[in-house]
């Protein structure tokens, strides 16, 4: 550990320690530093002599562009340590344009990146042979996209000509162009947002005719905000209702279904009470077309001494012989005179 403390040009305890800022004097690498090609460097070099590429920018509202970008230029070769290249604020405001961040911010920034070995500030415009041979840089990474600014089509031309210039890819759909633009499109929203916060329309450079009017647009975008509350609570609660309502709809139907079986089942036309009816219908006509015998093994009934037994039958002849009733006054009179004659011939 301790020989490797020694041969690493910049020892690094953890990954999450913040990037070391660069020294003003020259690279302190006690490795020899001998030119290297691409070649060379993809090939992998000793670990006491990592490959040094140089990367550099304004950096102005640090995003995942930036970050996609450094992370290329971090695995660019198998040992390589970074080193990124901030320009001030003077030279940036001078060639590009205002910032949003102060160039102090911005070093920390970058330092806070987890690619990042080394943070160089006040980095030049134009990267010339000394400043390369000072800081022992191998190779140069940025995308190639030409970049023209300070009298010149392309500020990295003499780089690309001796062979240390190593491109990486843009990340579309983000930049700080696109992050100011947004900002400035939705200026009102935000103003707004800024007022509601605390801020003071002094602070953020709003006239006092539109301090007024961003004030009554967050009052109204409360009173808006209230209403739909009471909207969404609403619908809310009509939903409940909605839906406490279908569940005794469908219970009130199960339950009418259930007591409407029953009663057929129980009143129908082959339901239990007609069978019950036909069953005691049945054995009451039963009853009275037969009624019941006494039991076989009853015991005899005695006759009384003082009734004397009835007498007994007449002959069926006398009953066969006996005439029908006469359905008219003359024939019961003929009836009478047989009767009689028969009575004396008995005689």
């Amino acid at each position: 550990m301790e020989e490797l403390e020694h041969t690493c040009p910049h020892p690094r305890t953890t990954l999450t320690e913040p990037a070391i800022f660069a020294r003003e004097s020259t690279c302190d690498c006690r490795a020899p530093h001998e030119k290297l090609t691409i070649a060379q460097a993809r090939r992998g070099t000793p670990v006491d002599r990592p490959v040094r590429v140089y990367a550099d920018g304004i950096f102005d509202l640090f995003h995942s562009g930036h970050a996609r970008a450094l992370m290329q230029a971090k695995n660019l070769f198998p040992n390589t340590y970074l080193i990124v290249g901030v320009c001030s604020d003077e030279l940036t405001h001078k060639y590009k344009g205002f910032t949003v961040m102060t160039e102090h911010e911005r070093y920390e920034a970058l330092r806070h990146c987890r690619y990042v070995d080394e943070v160089l500030r006040d980095a030049p415009w134009t990267l010339t042979p000394d400043f390369l041979e000072k800081h022992k840089i191998d190779f140069v990474a940025h995308d190639d996209i030409p970049y023209s600014s300070a009298g010149s089509e392309d500020v990295y031309k003499h780089i690309k000509e001796a062979g240390m210039f190593v491109p990486t890819q843009r990340t579309e759909g983000i930049s700080t162009s696109d992050i100011i633009t947004r900002i400035v499109r939705d200026y009102d929203v935000y103003a707004r947002r800024n007022l509601q916060r605390g801020y003071t329309a002094k602070e953020l450079n709003v006239s006092y005719i539109n301090e007024k009017k961003y004030r009554l647009q967050n009052q109204v975008d409360r009173m808006k905000e209230k209403v739909r509350t009471v909207e969404e609570k609403s619908k809310h609660f009509v939903y409940r209702v909605e839906e406490k309502s279908h569940d005794l709809i469908q219970k009130w139907e199960e339950k009418s279904r259930e007591f409407i079986g029953n009663f057929l089942e129980l009143f129908g036309p082959d339901g239990t009470w007609k069978q019950v009816f036909q069953e005691r219908s049945g054995r009451m006509l039963s009853y009275a077309l037969s009624p019941r015998e006494s039991p076989c093994n009853s015991p005899p009934r005695e006759l009384s001494p003082l009734r004397s037994p009835s007498p007994p039958s007449p002959p069926a002849r006398w009953y066969n012989a006996r005439p029908s009733p006469p359905t008219s006054p003359k024939g019961a009179c003929a009836s009478i005179s047989s009767m009689s004659e028969g009575d004396e011939d008995e005689k």
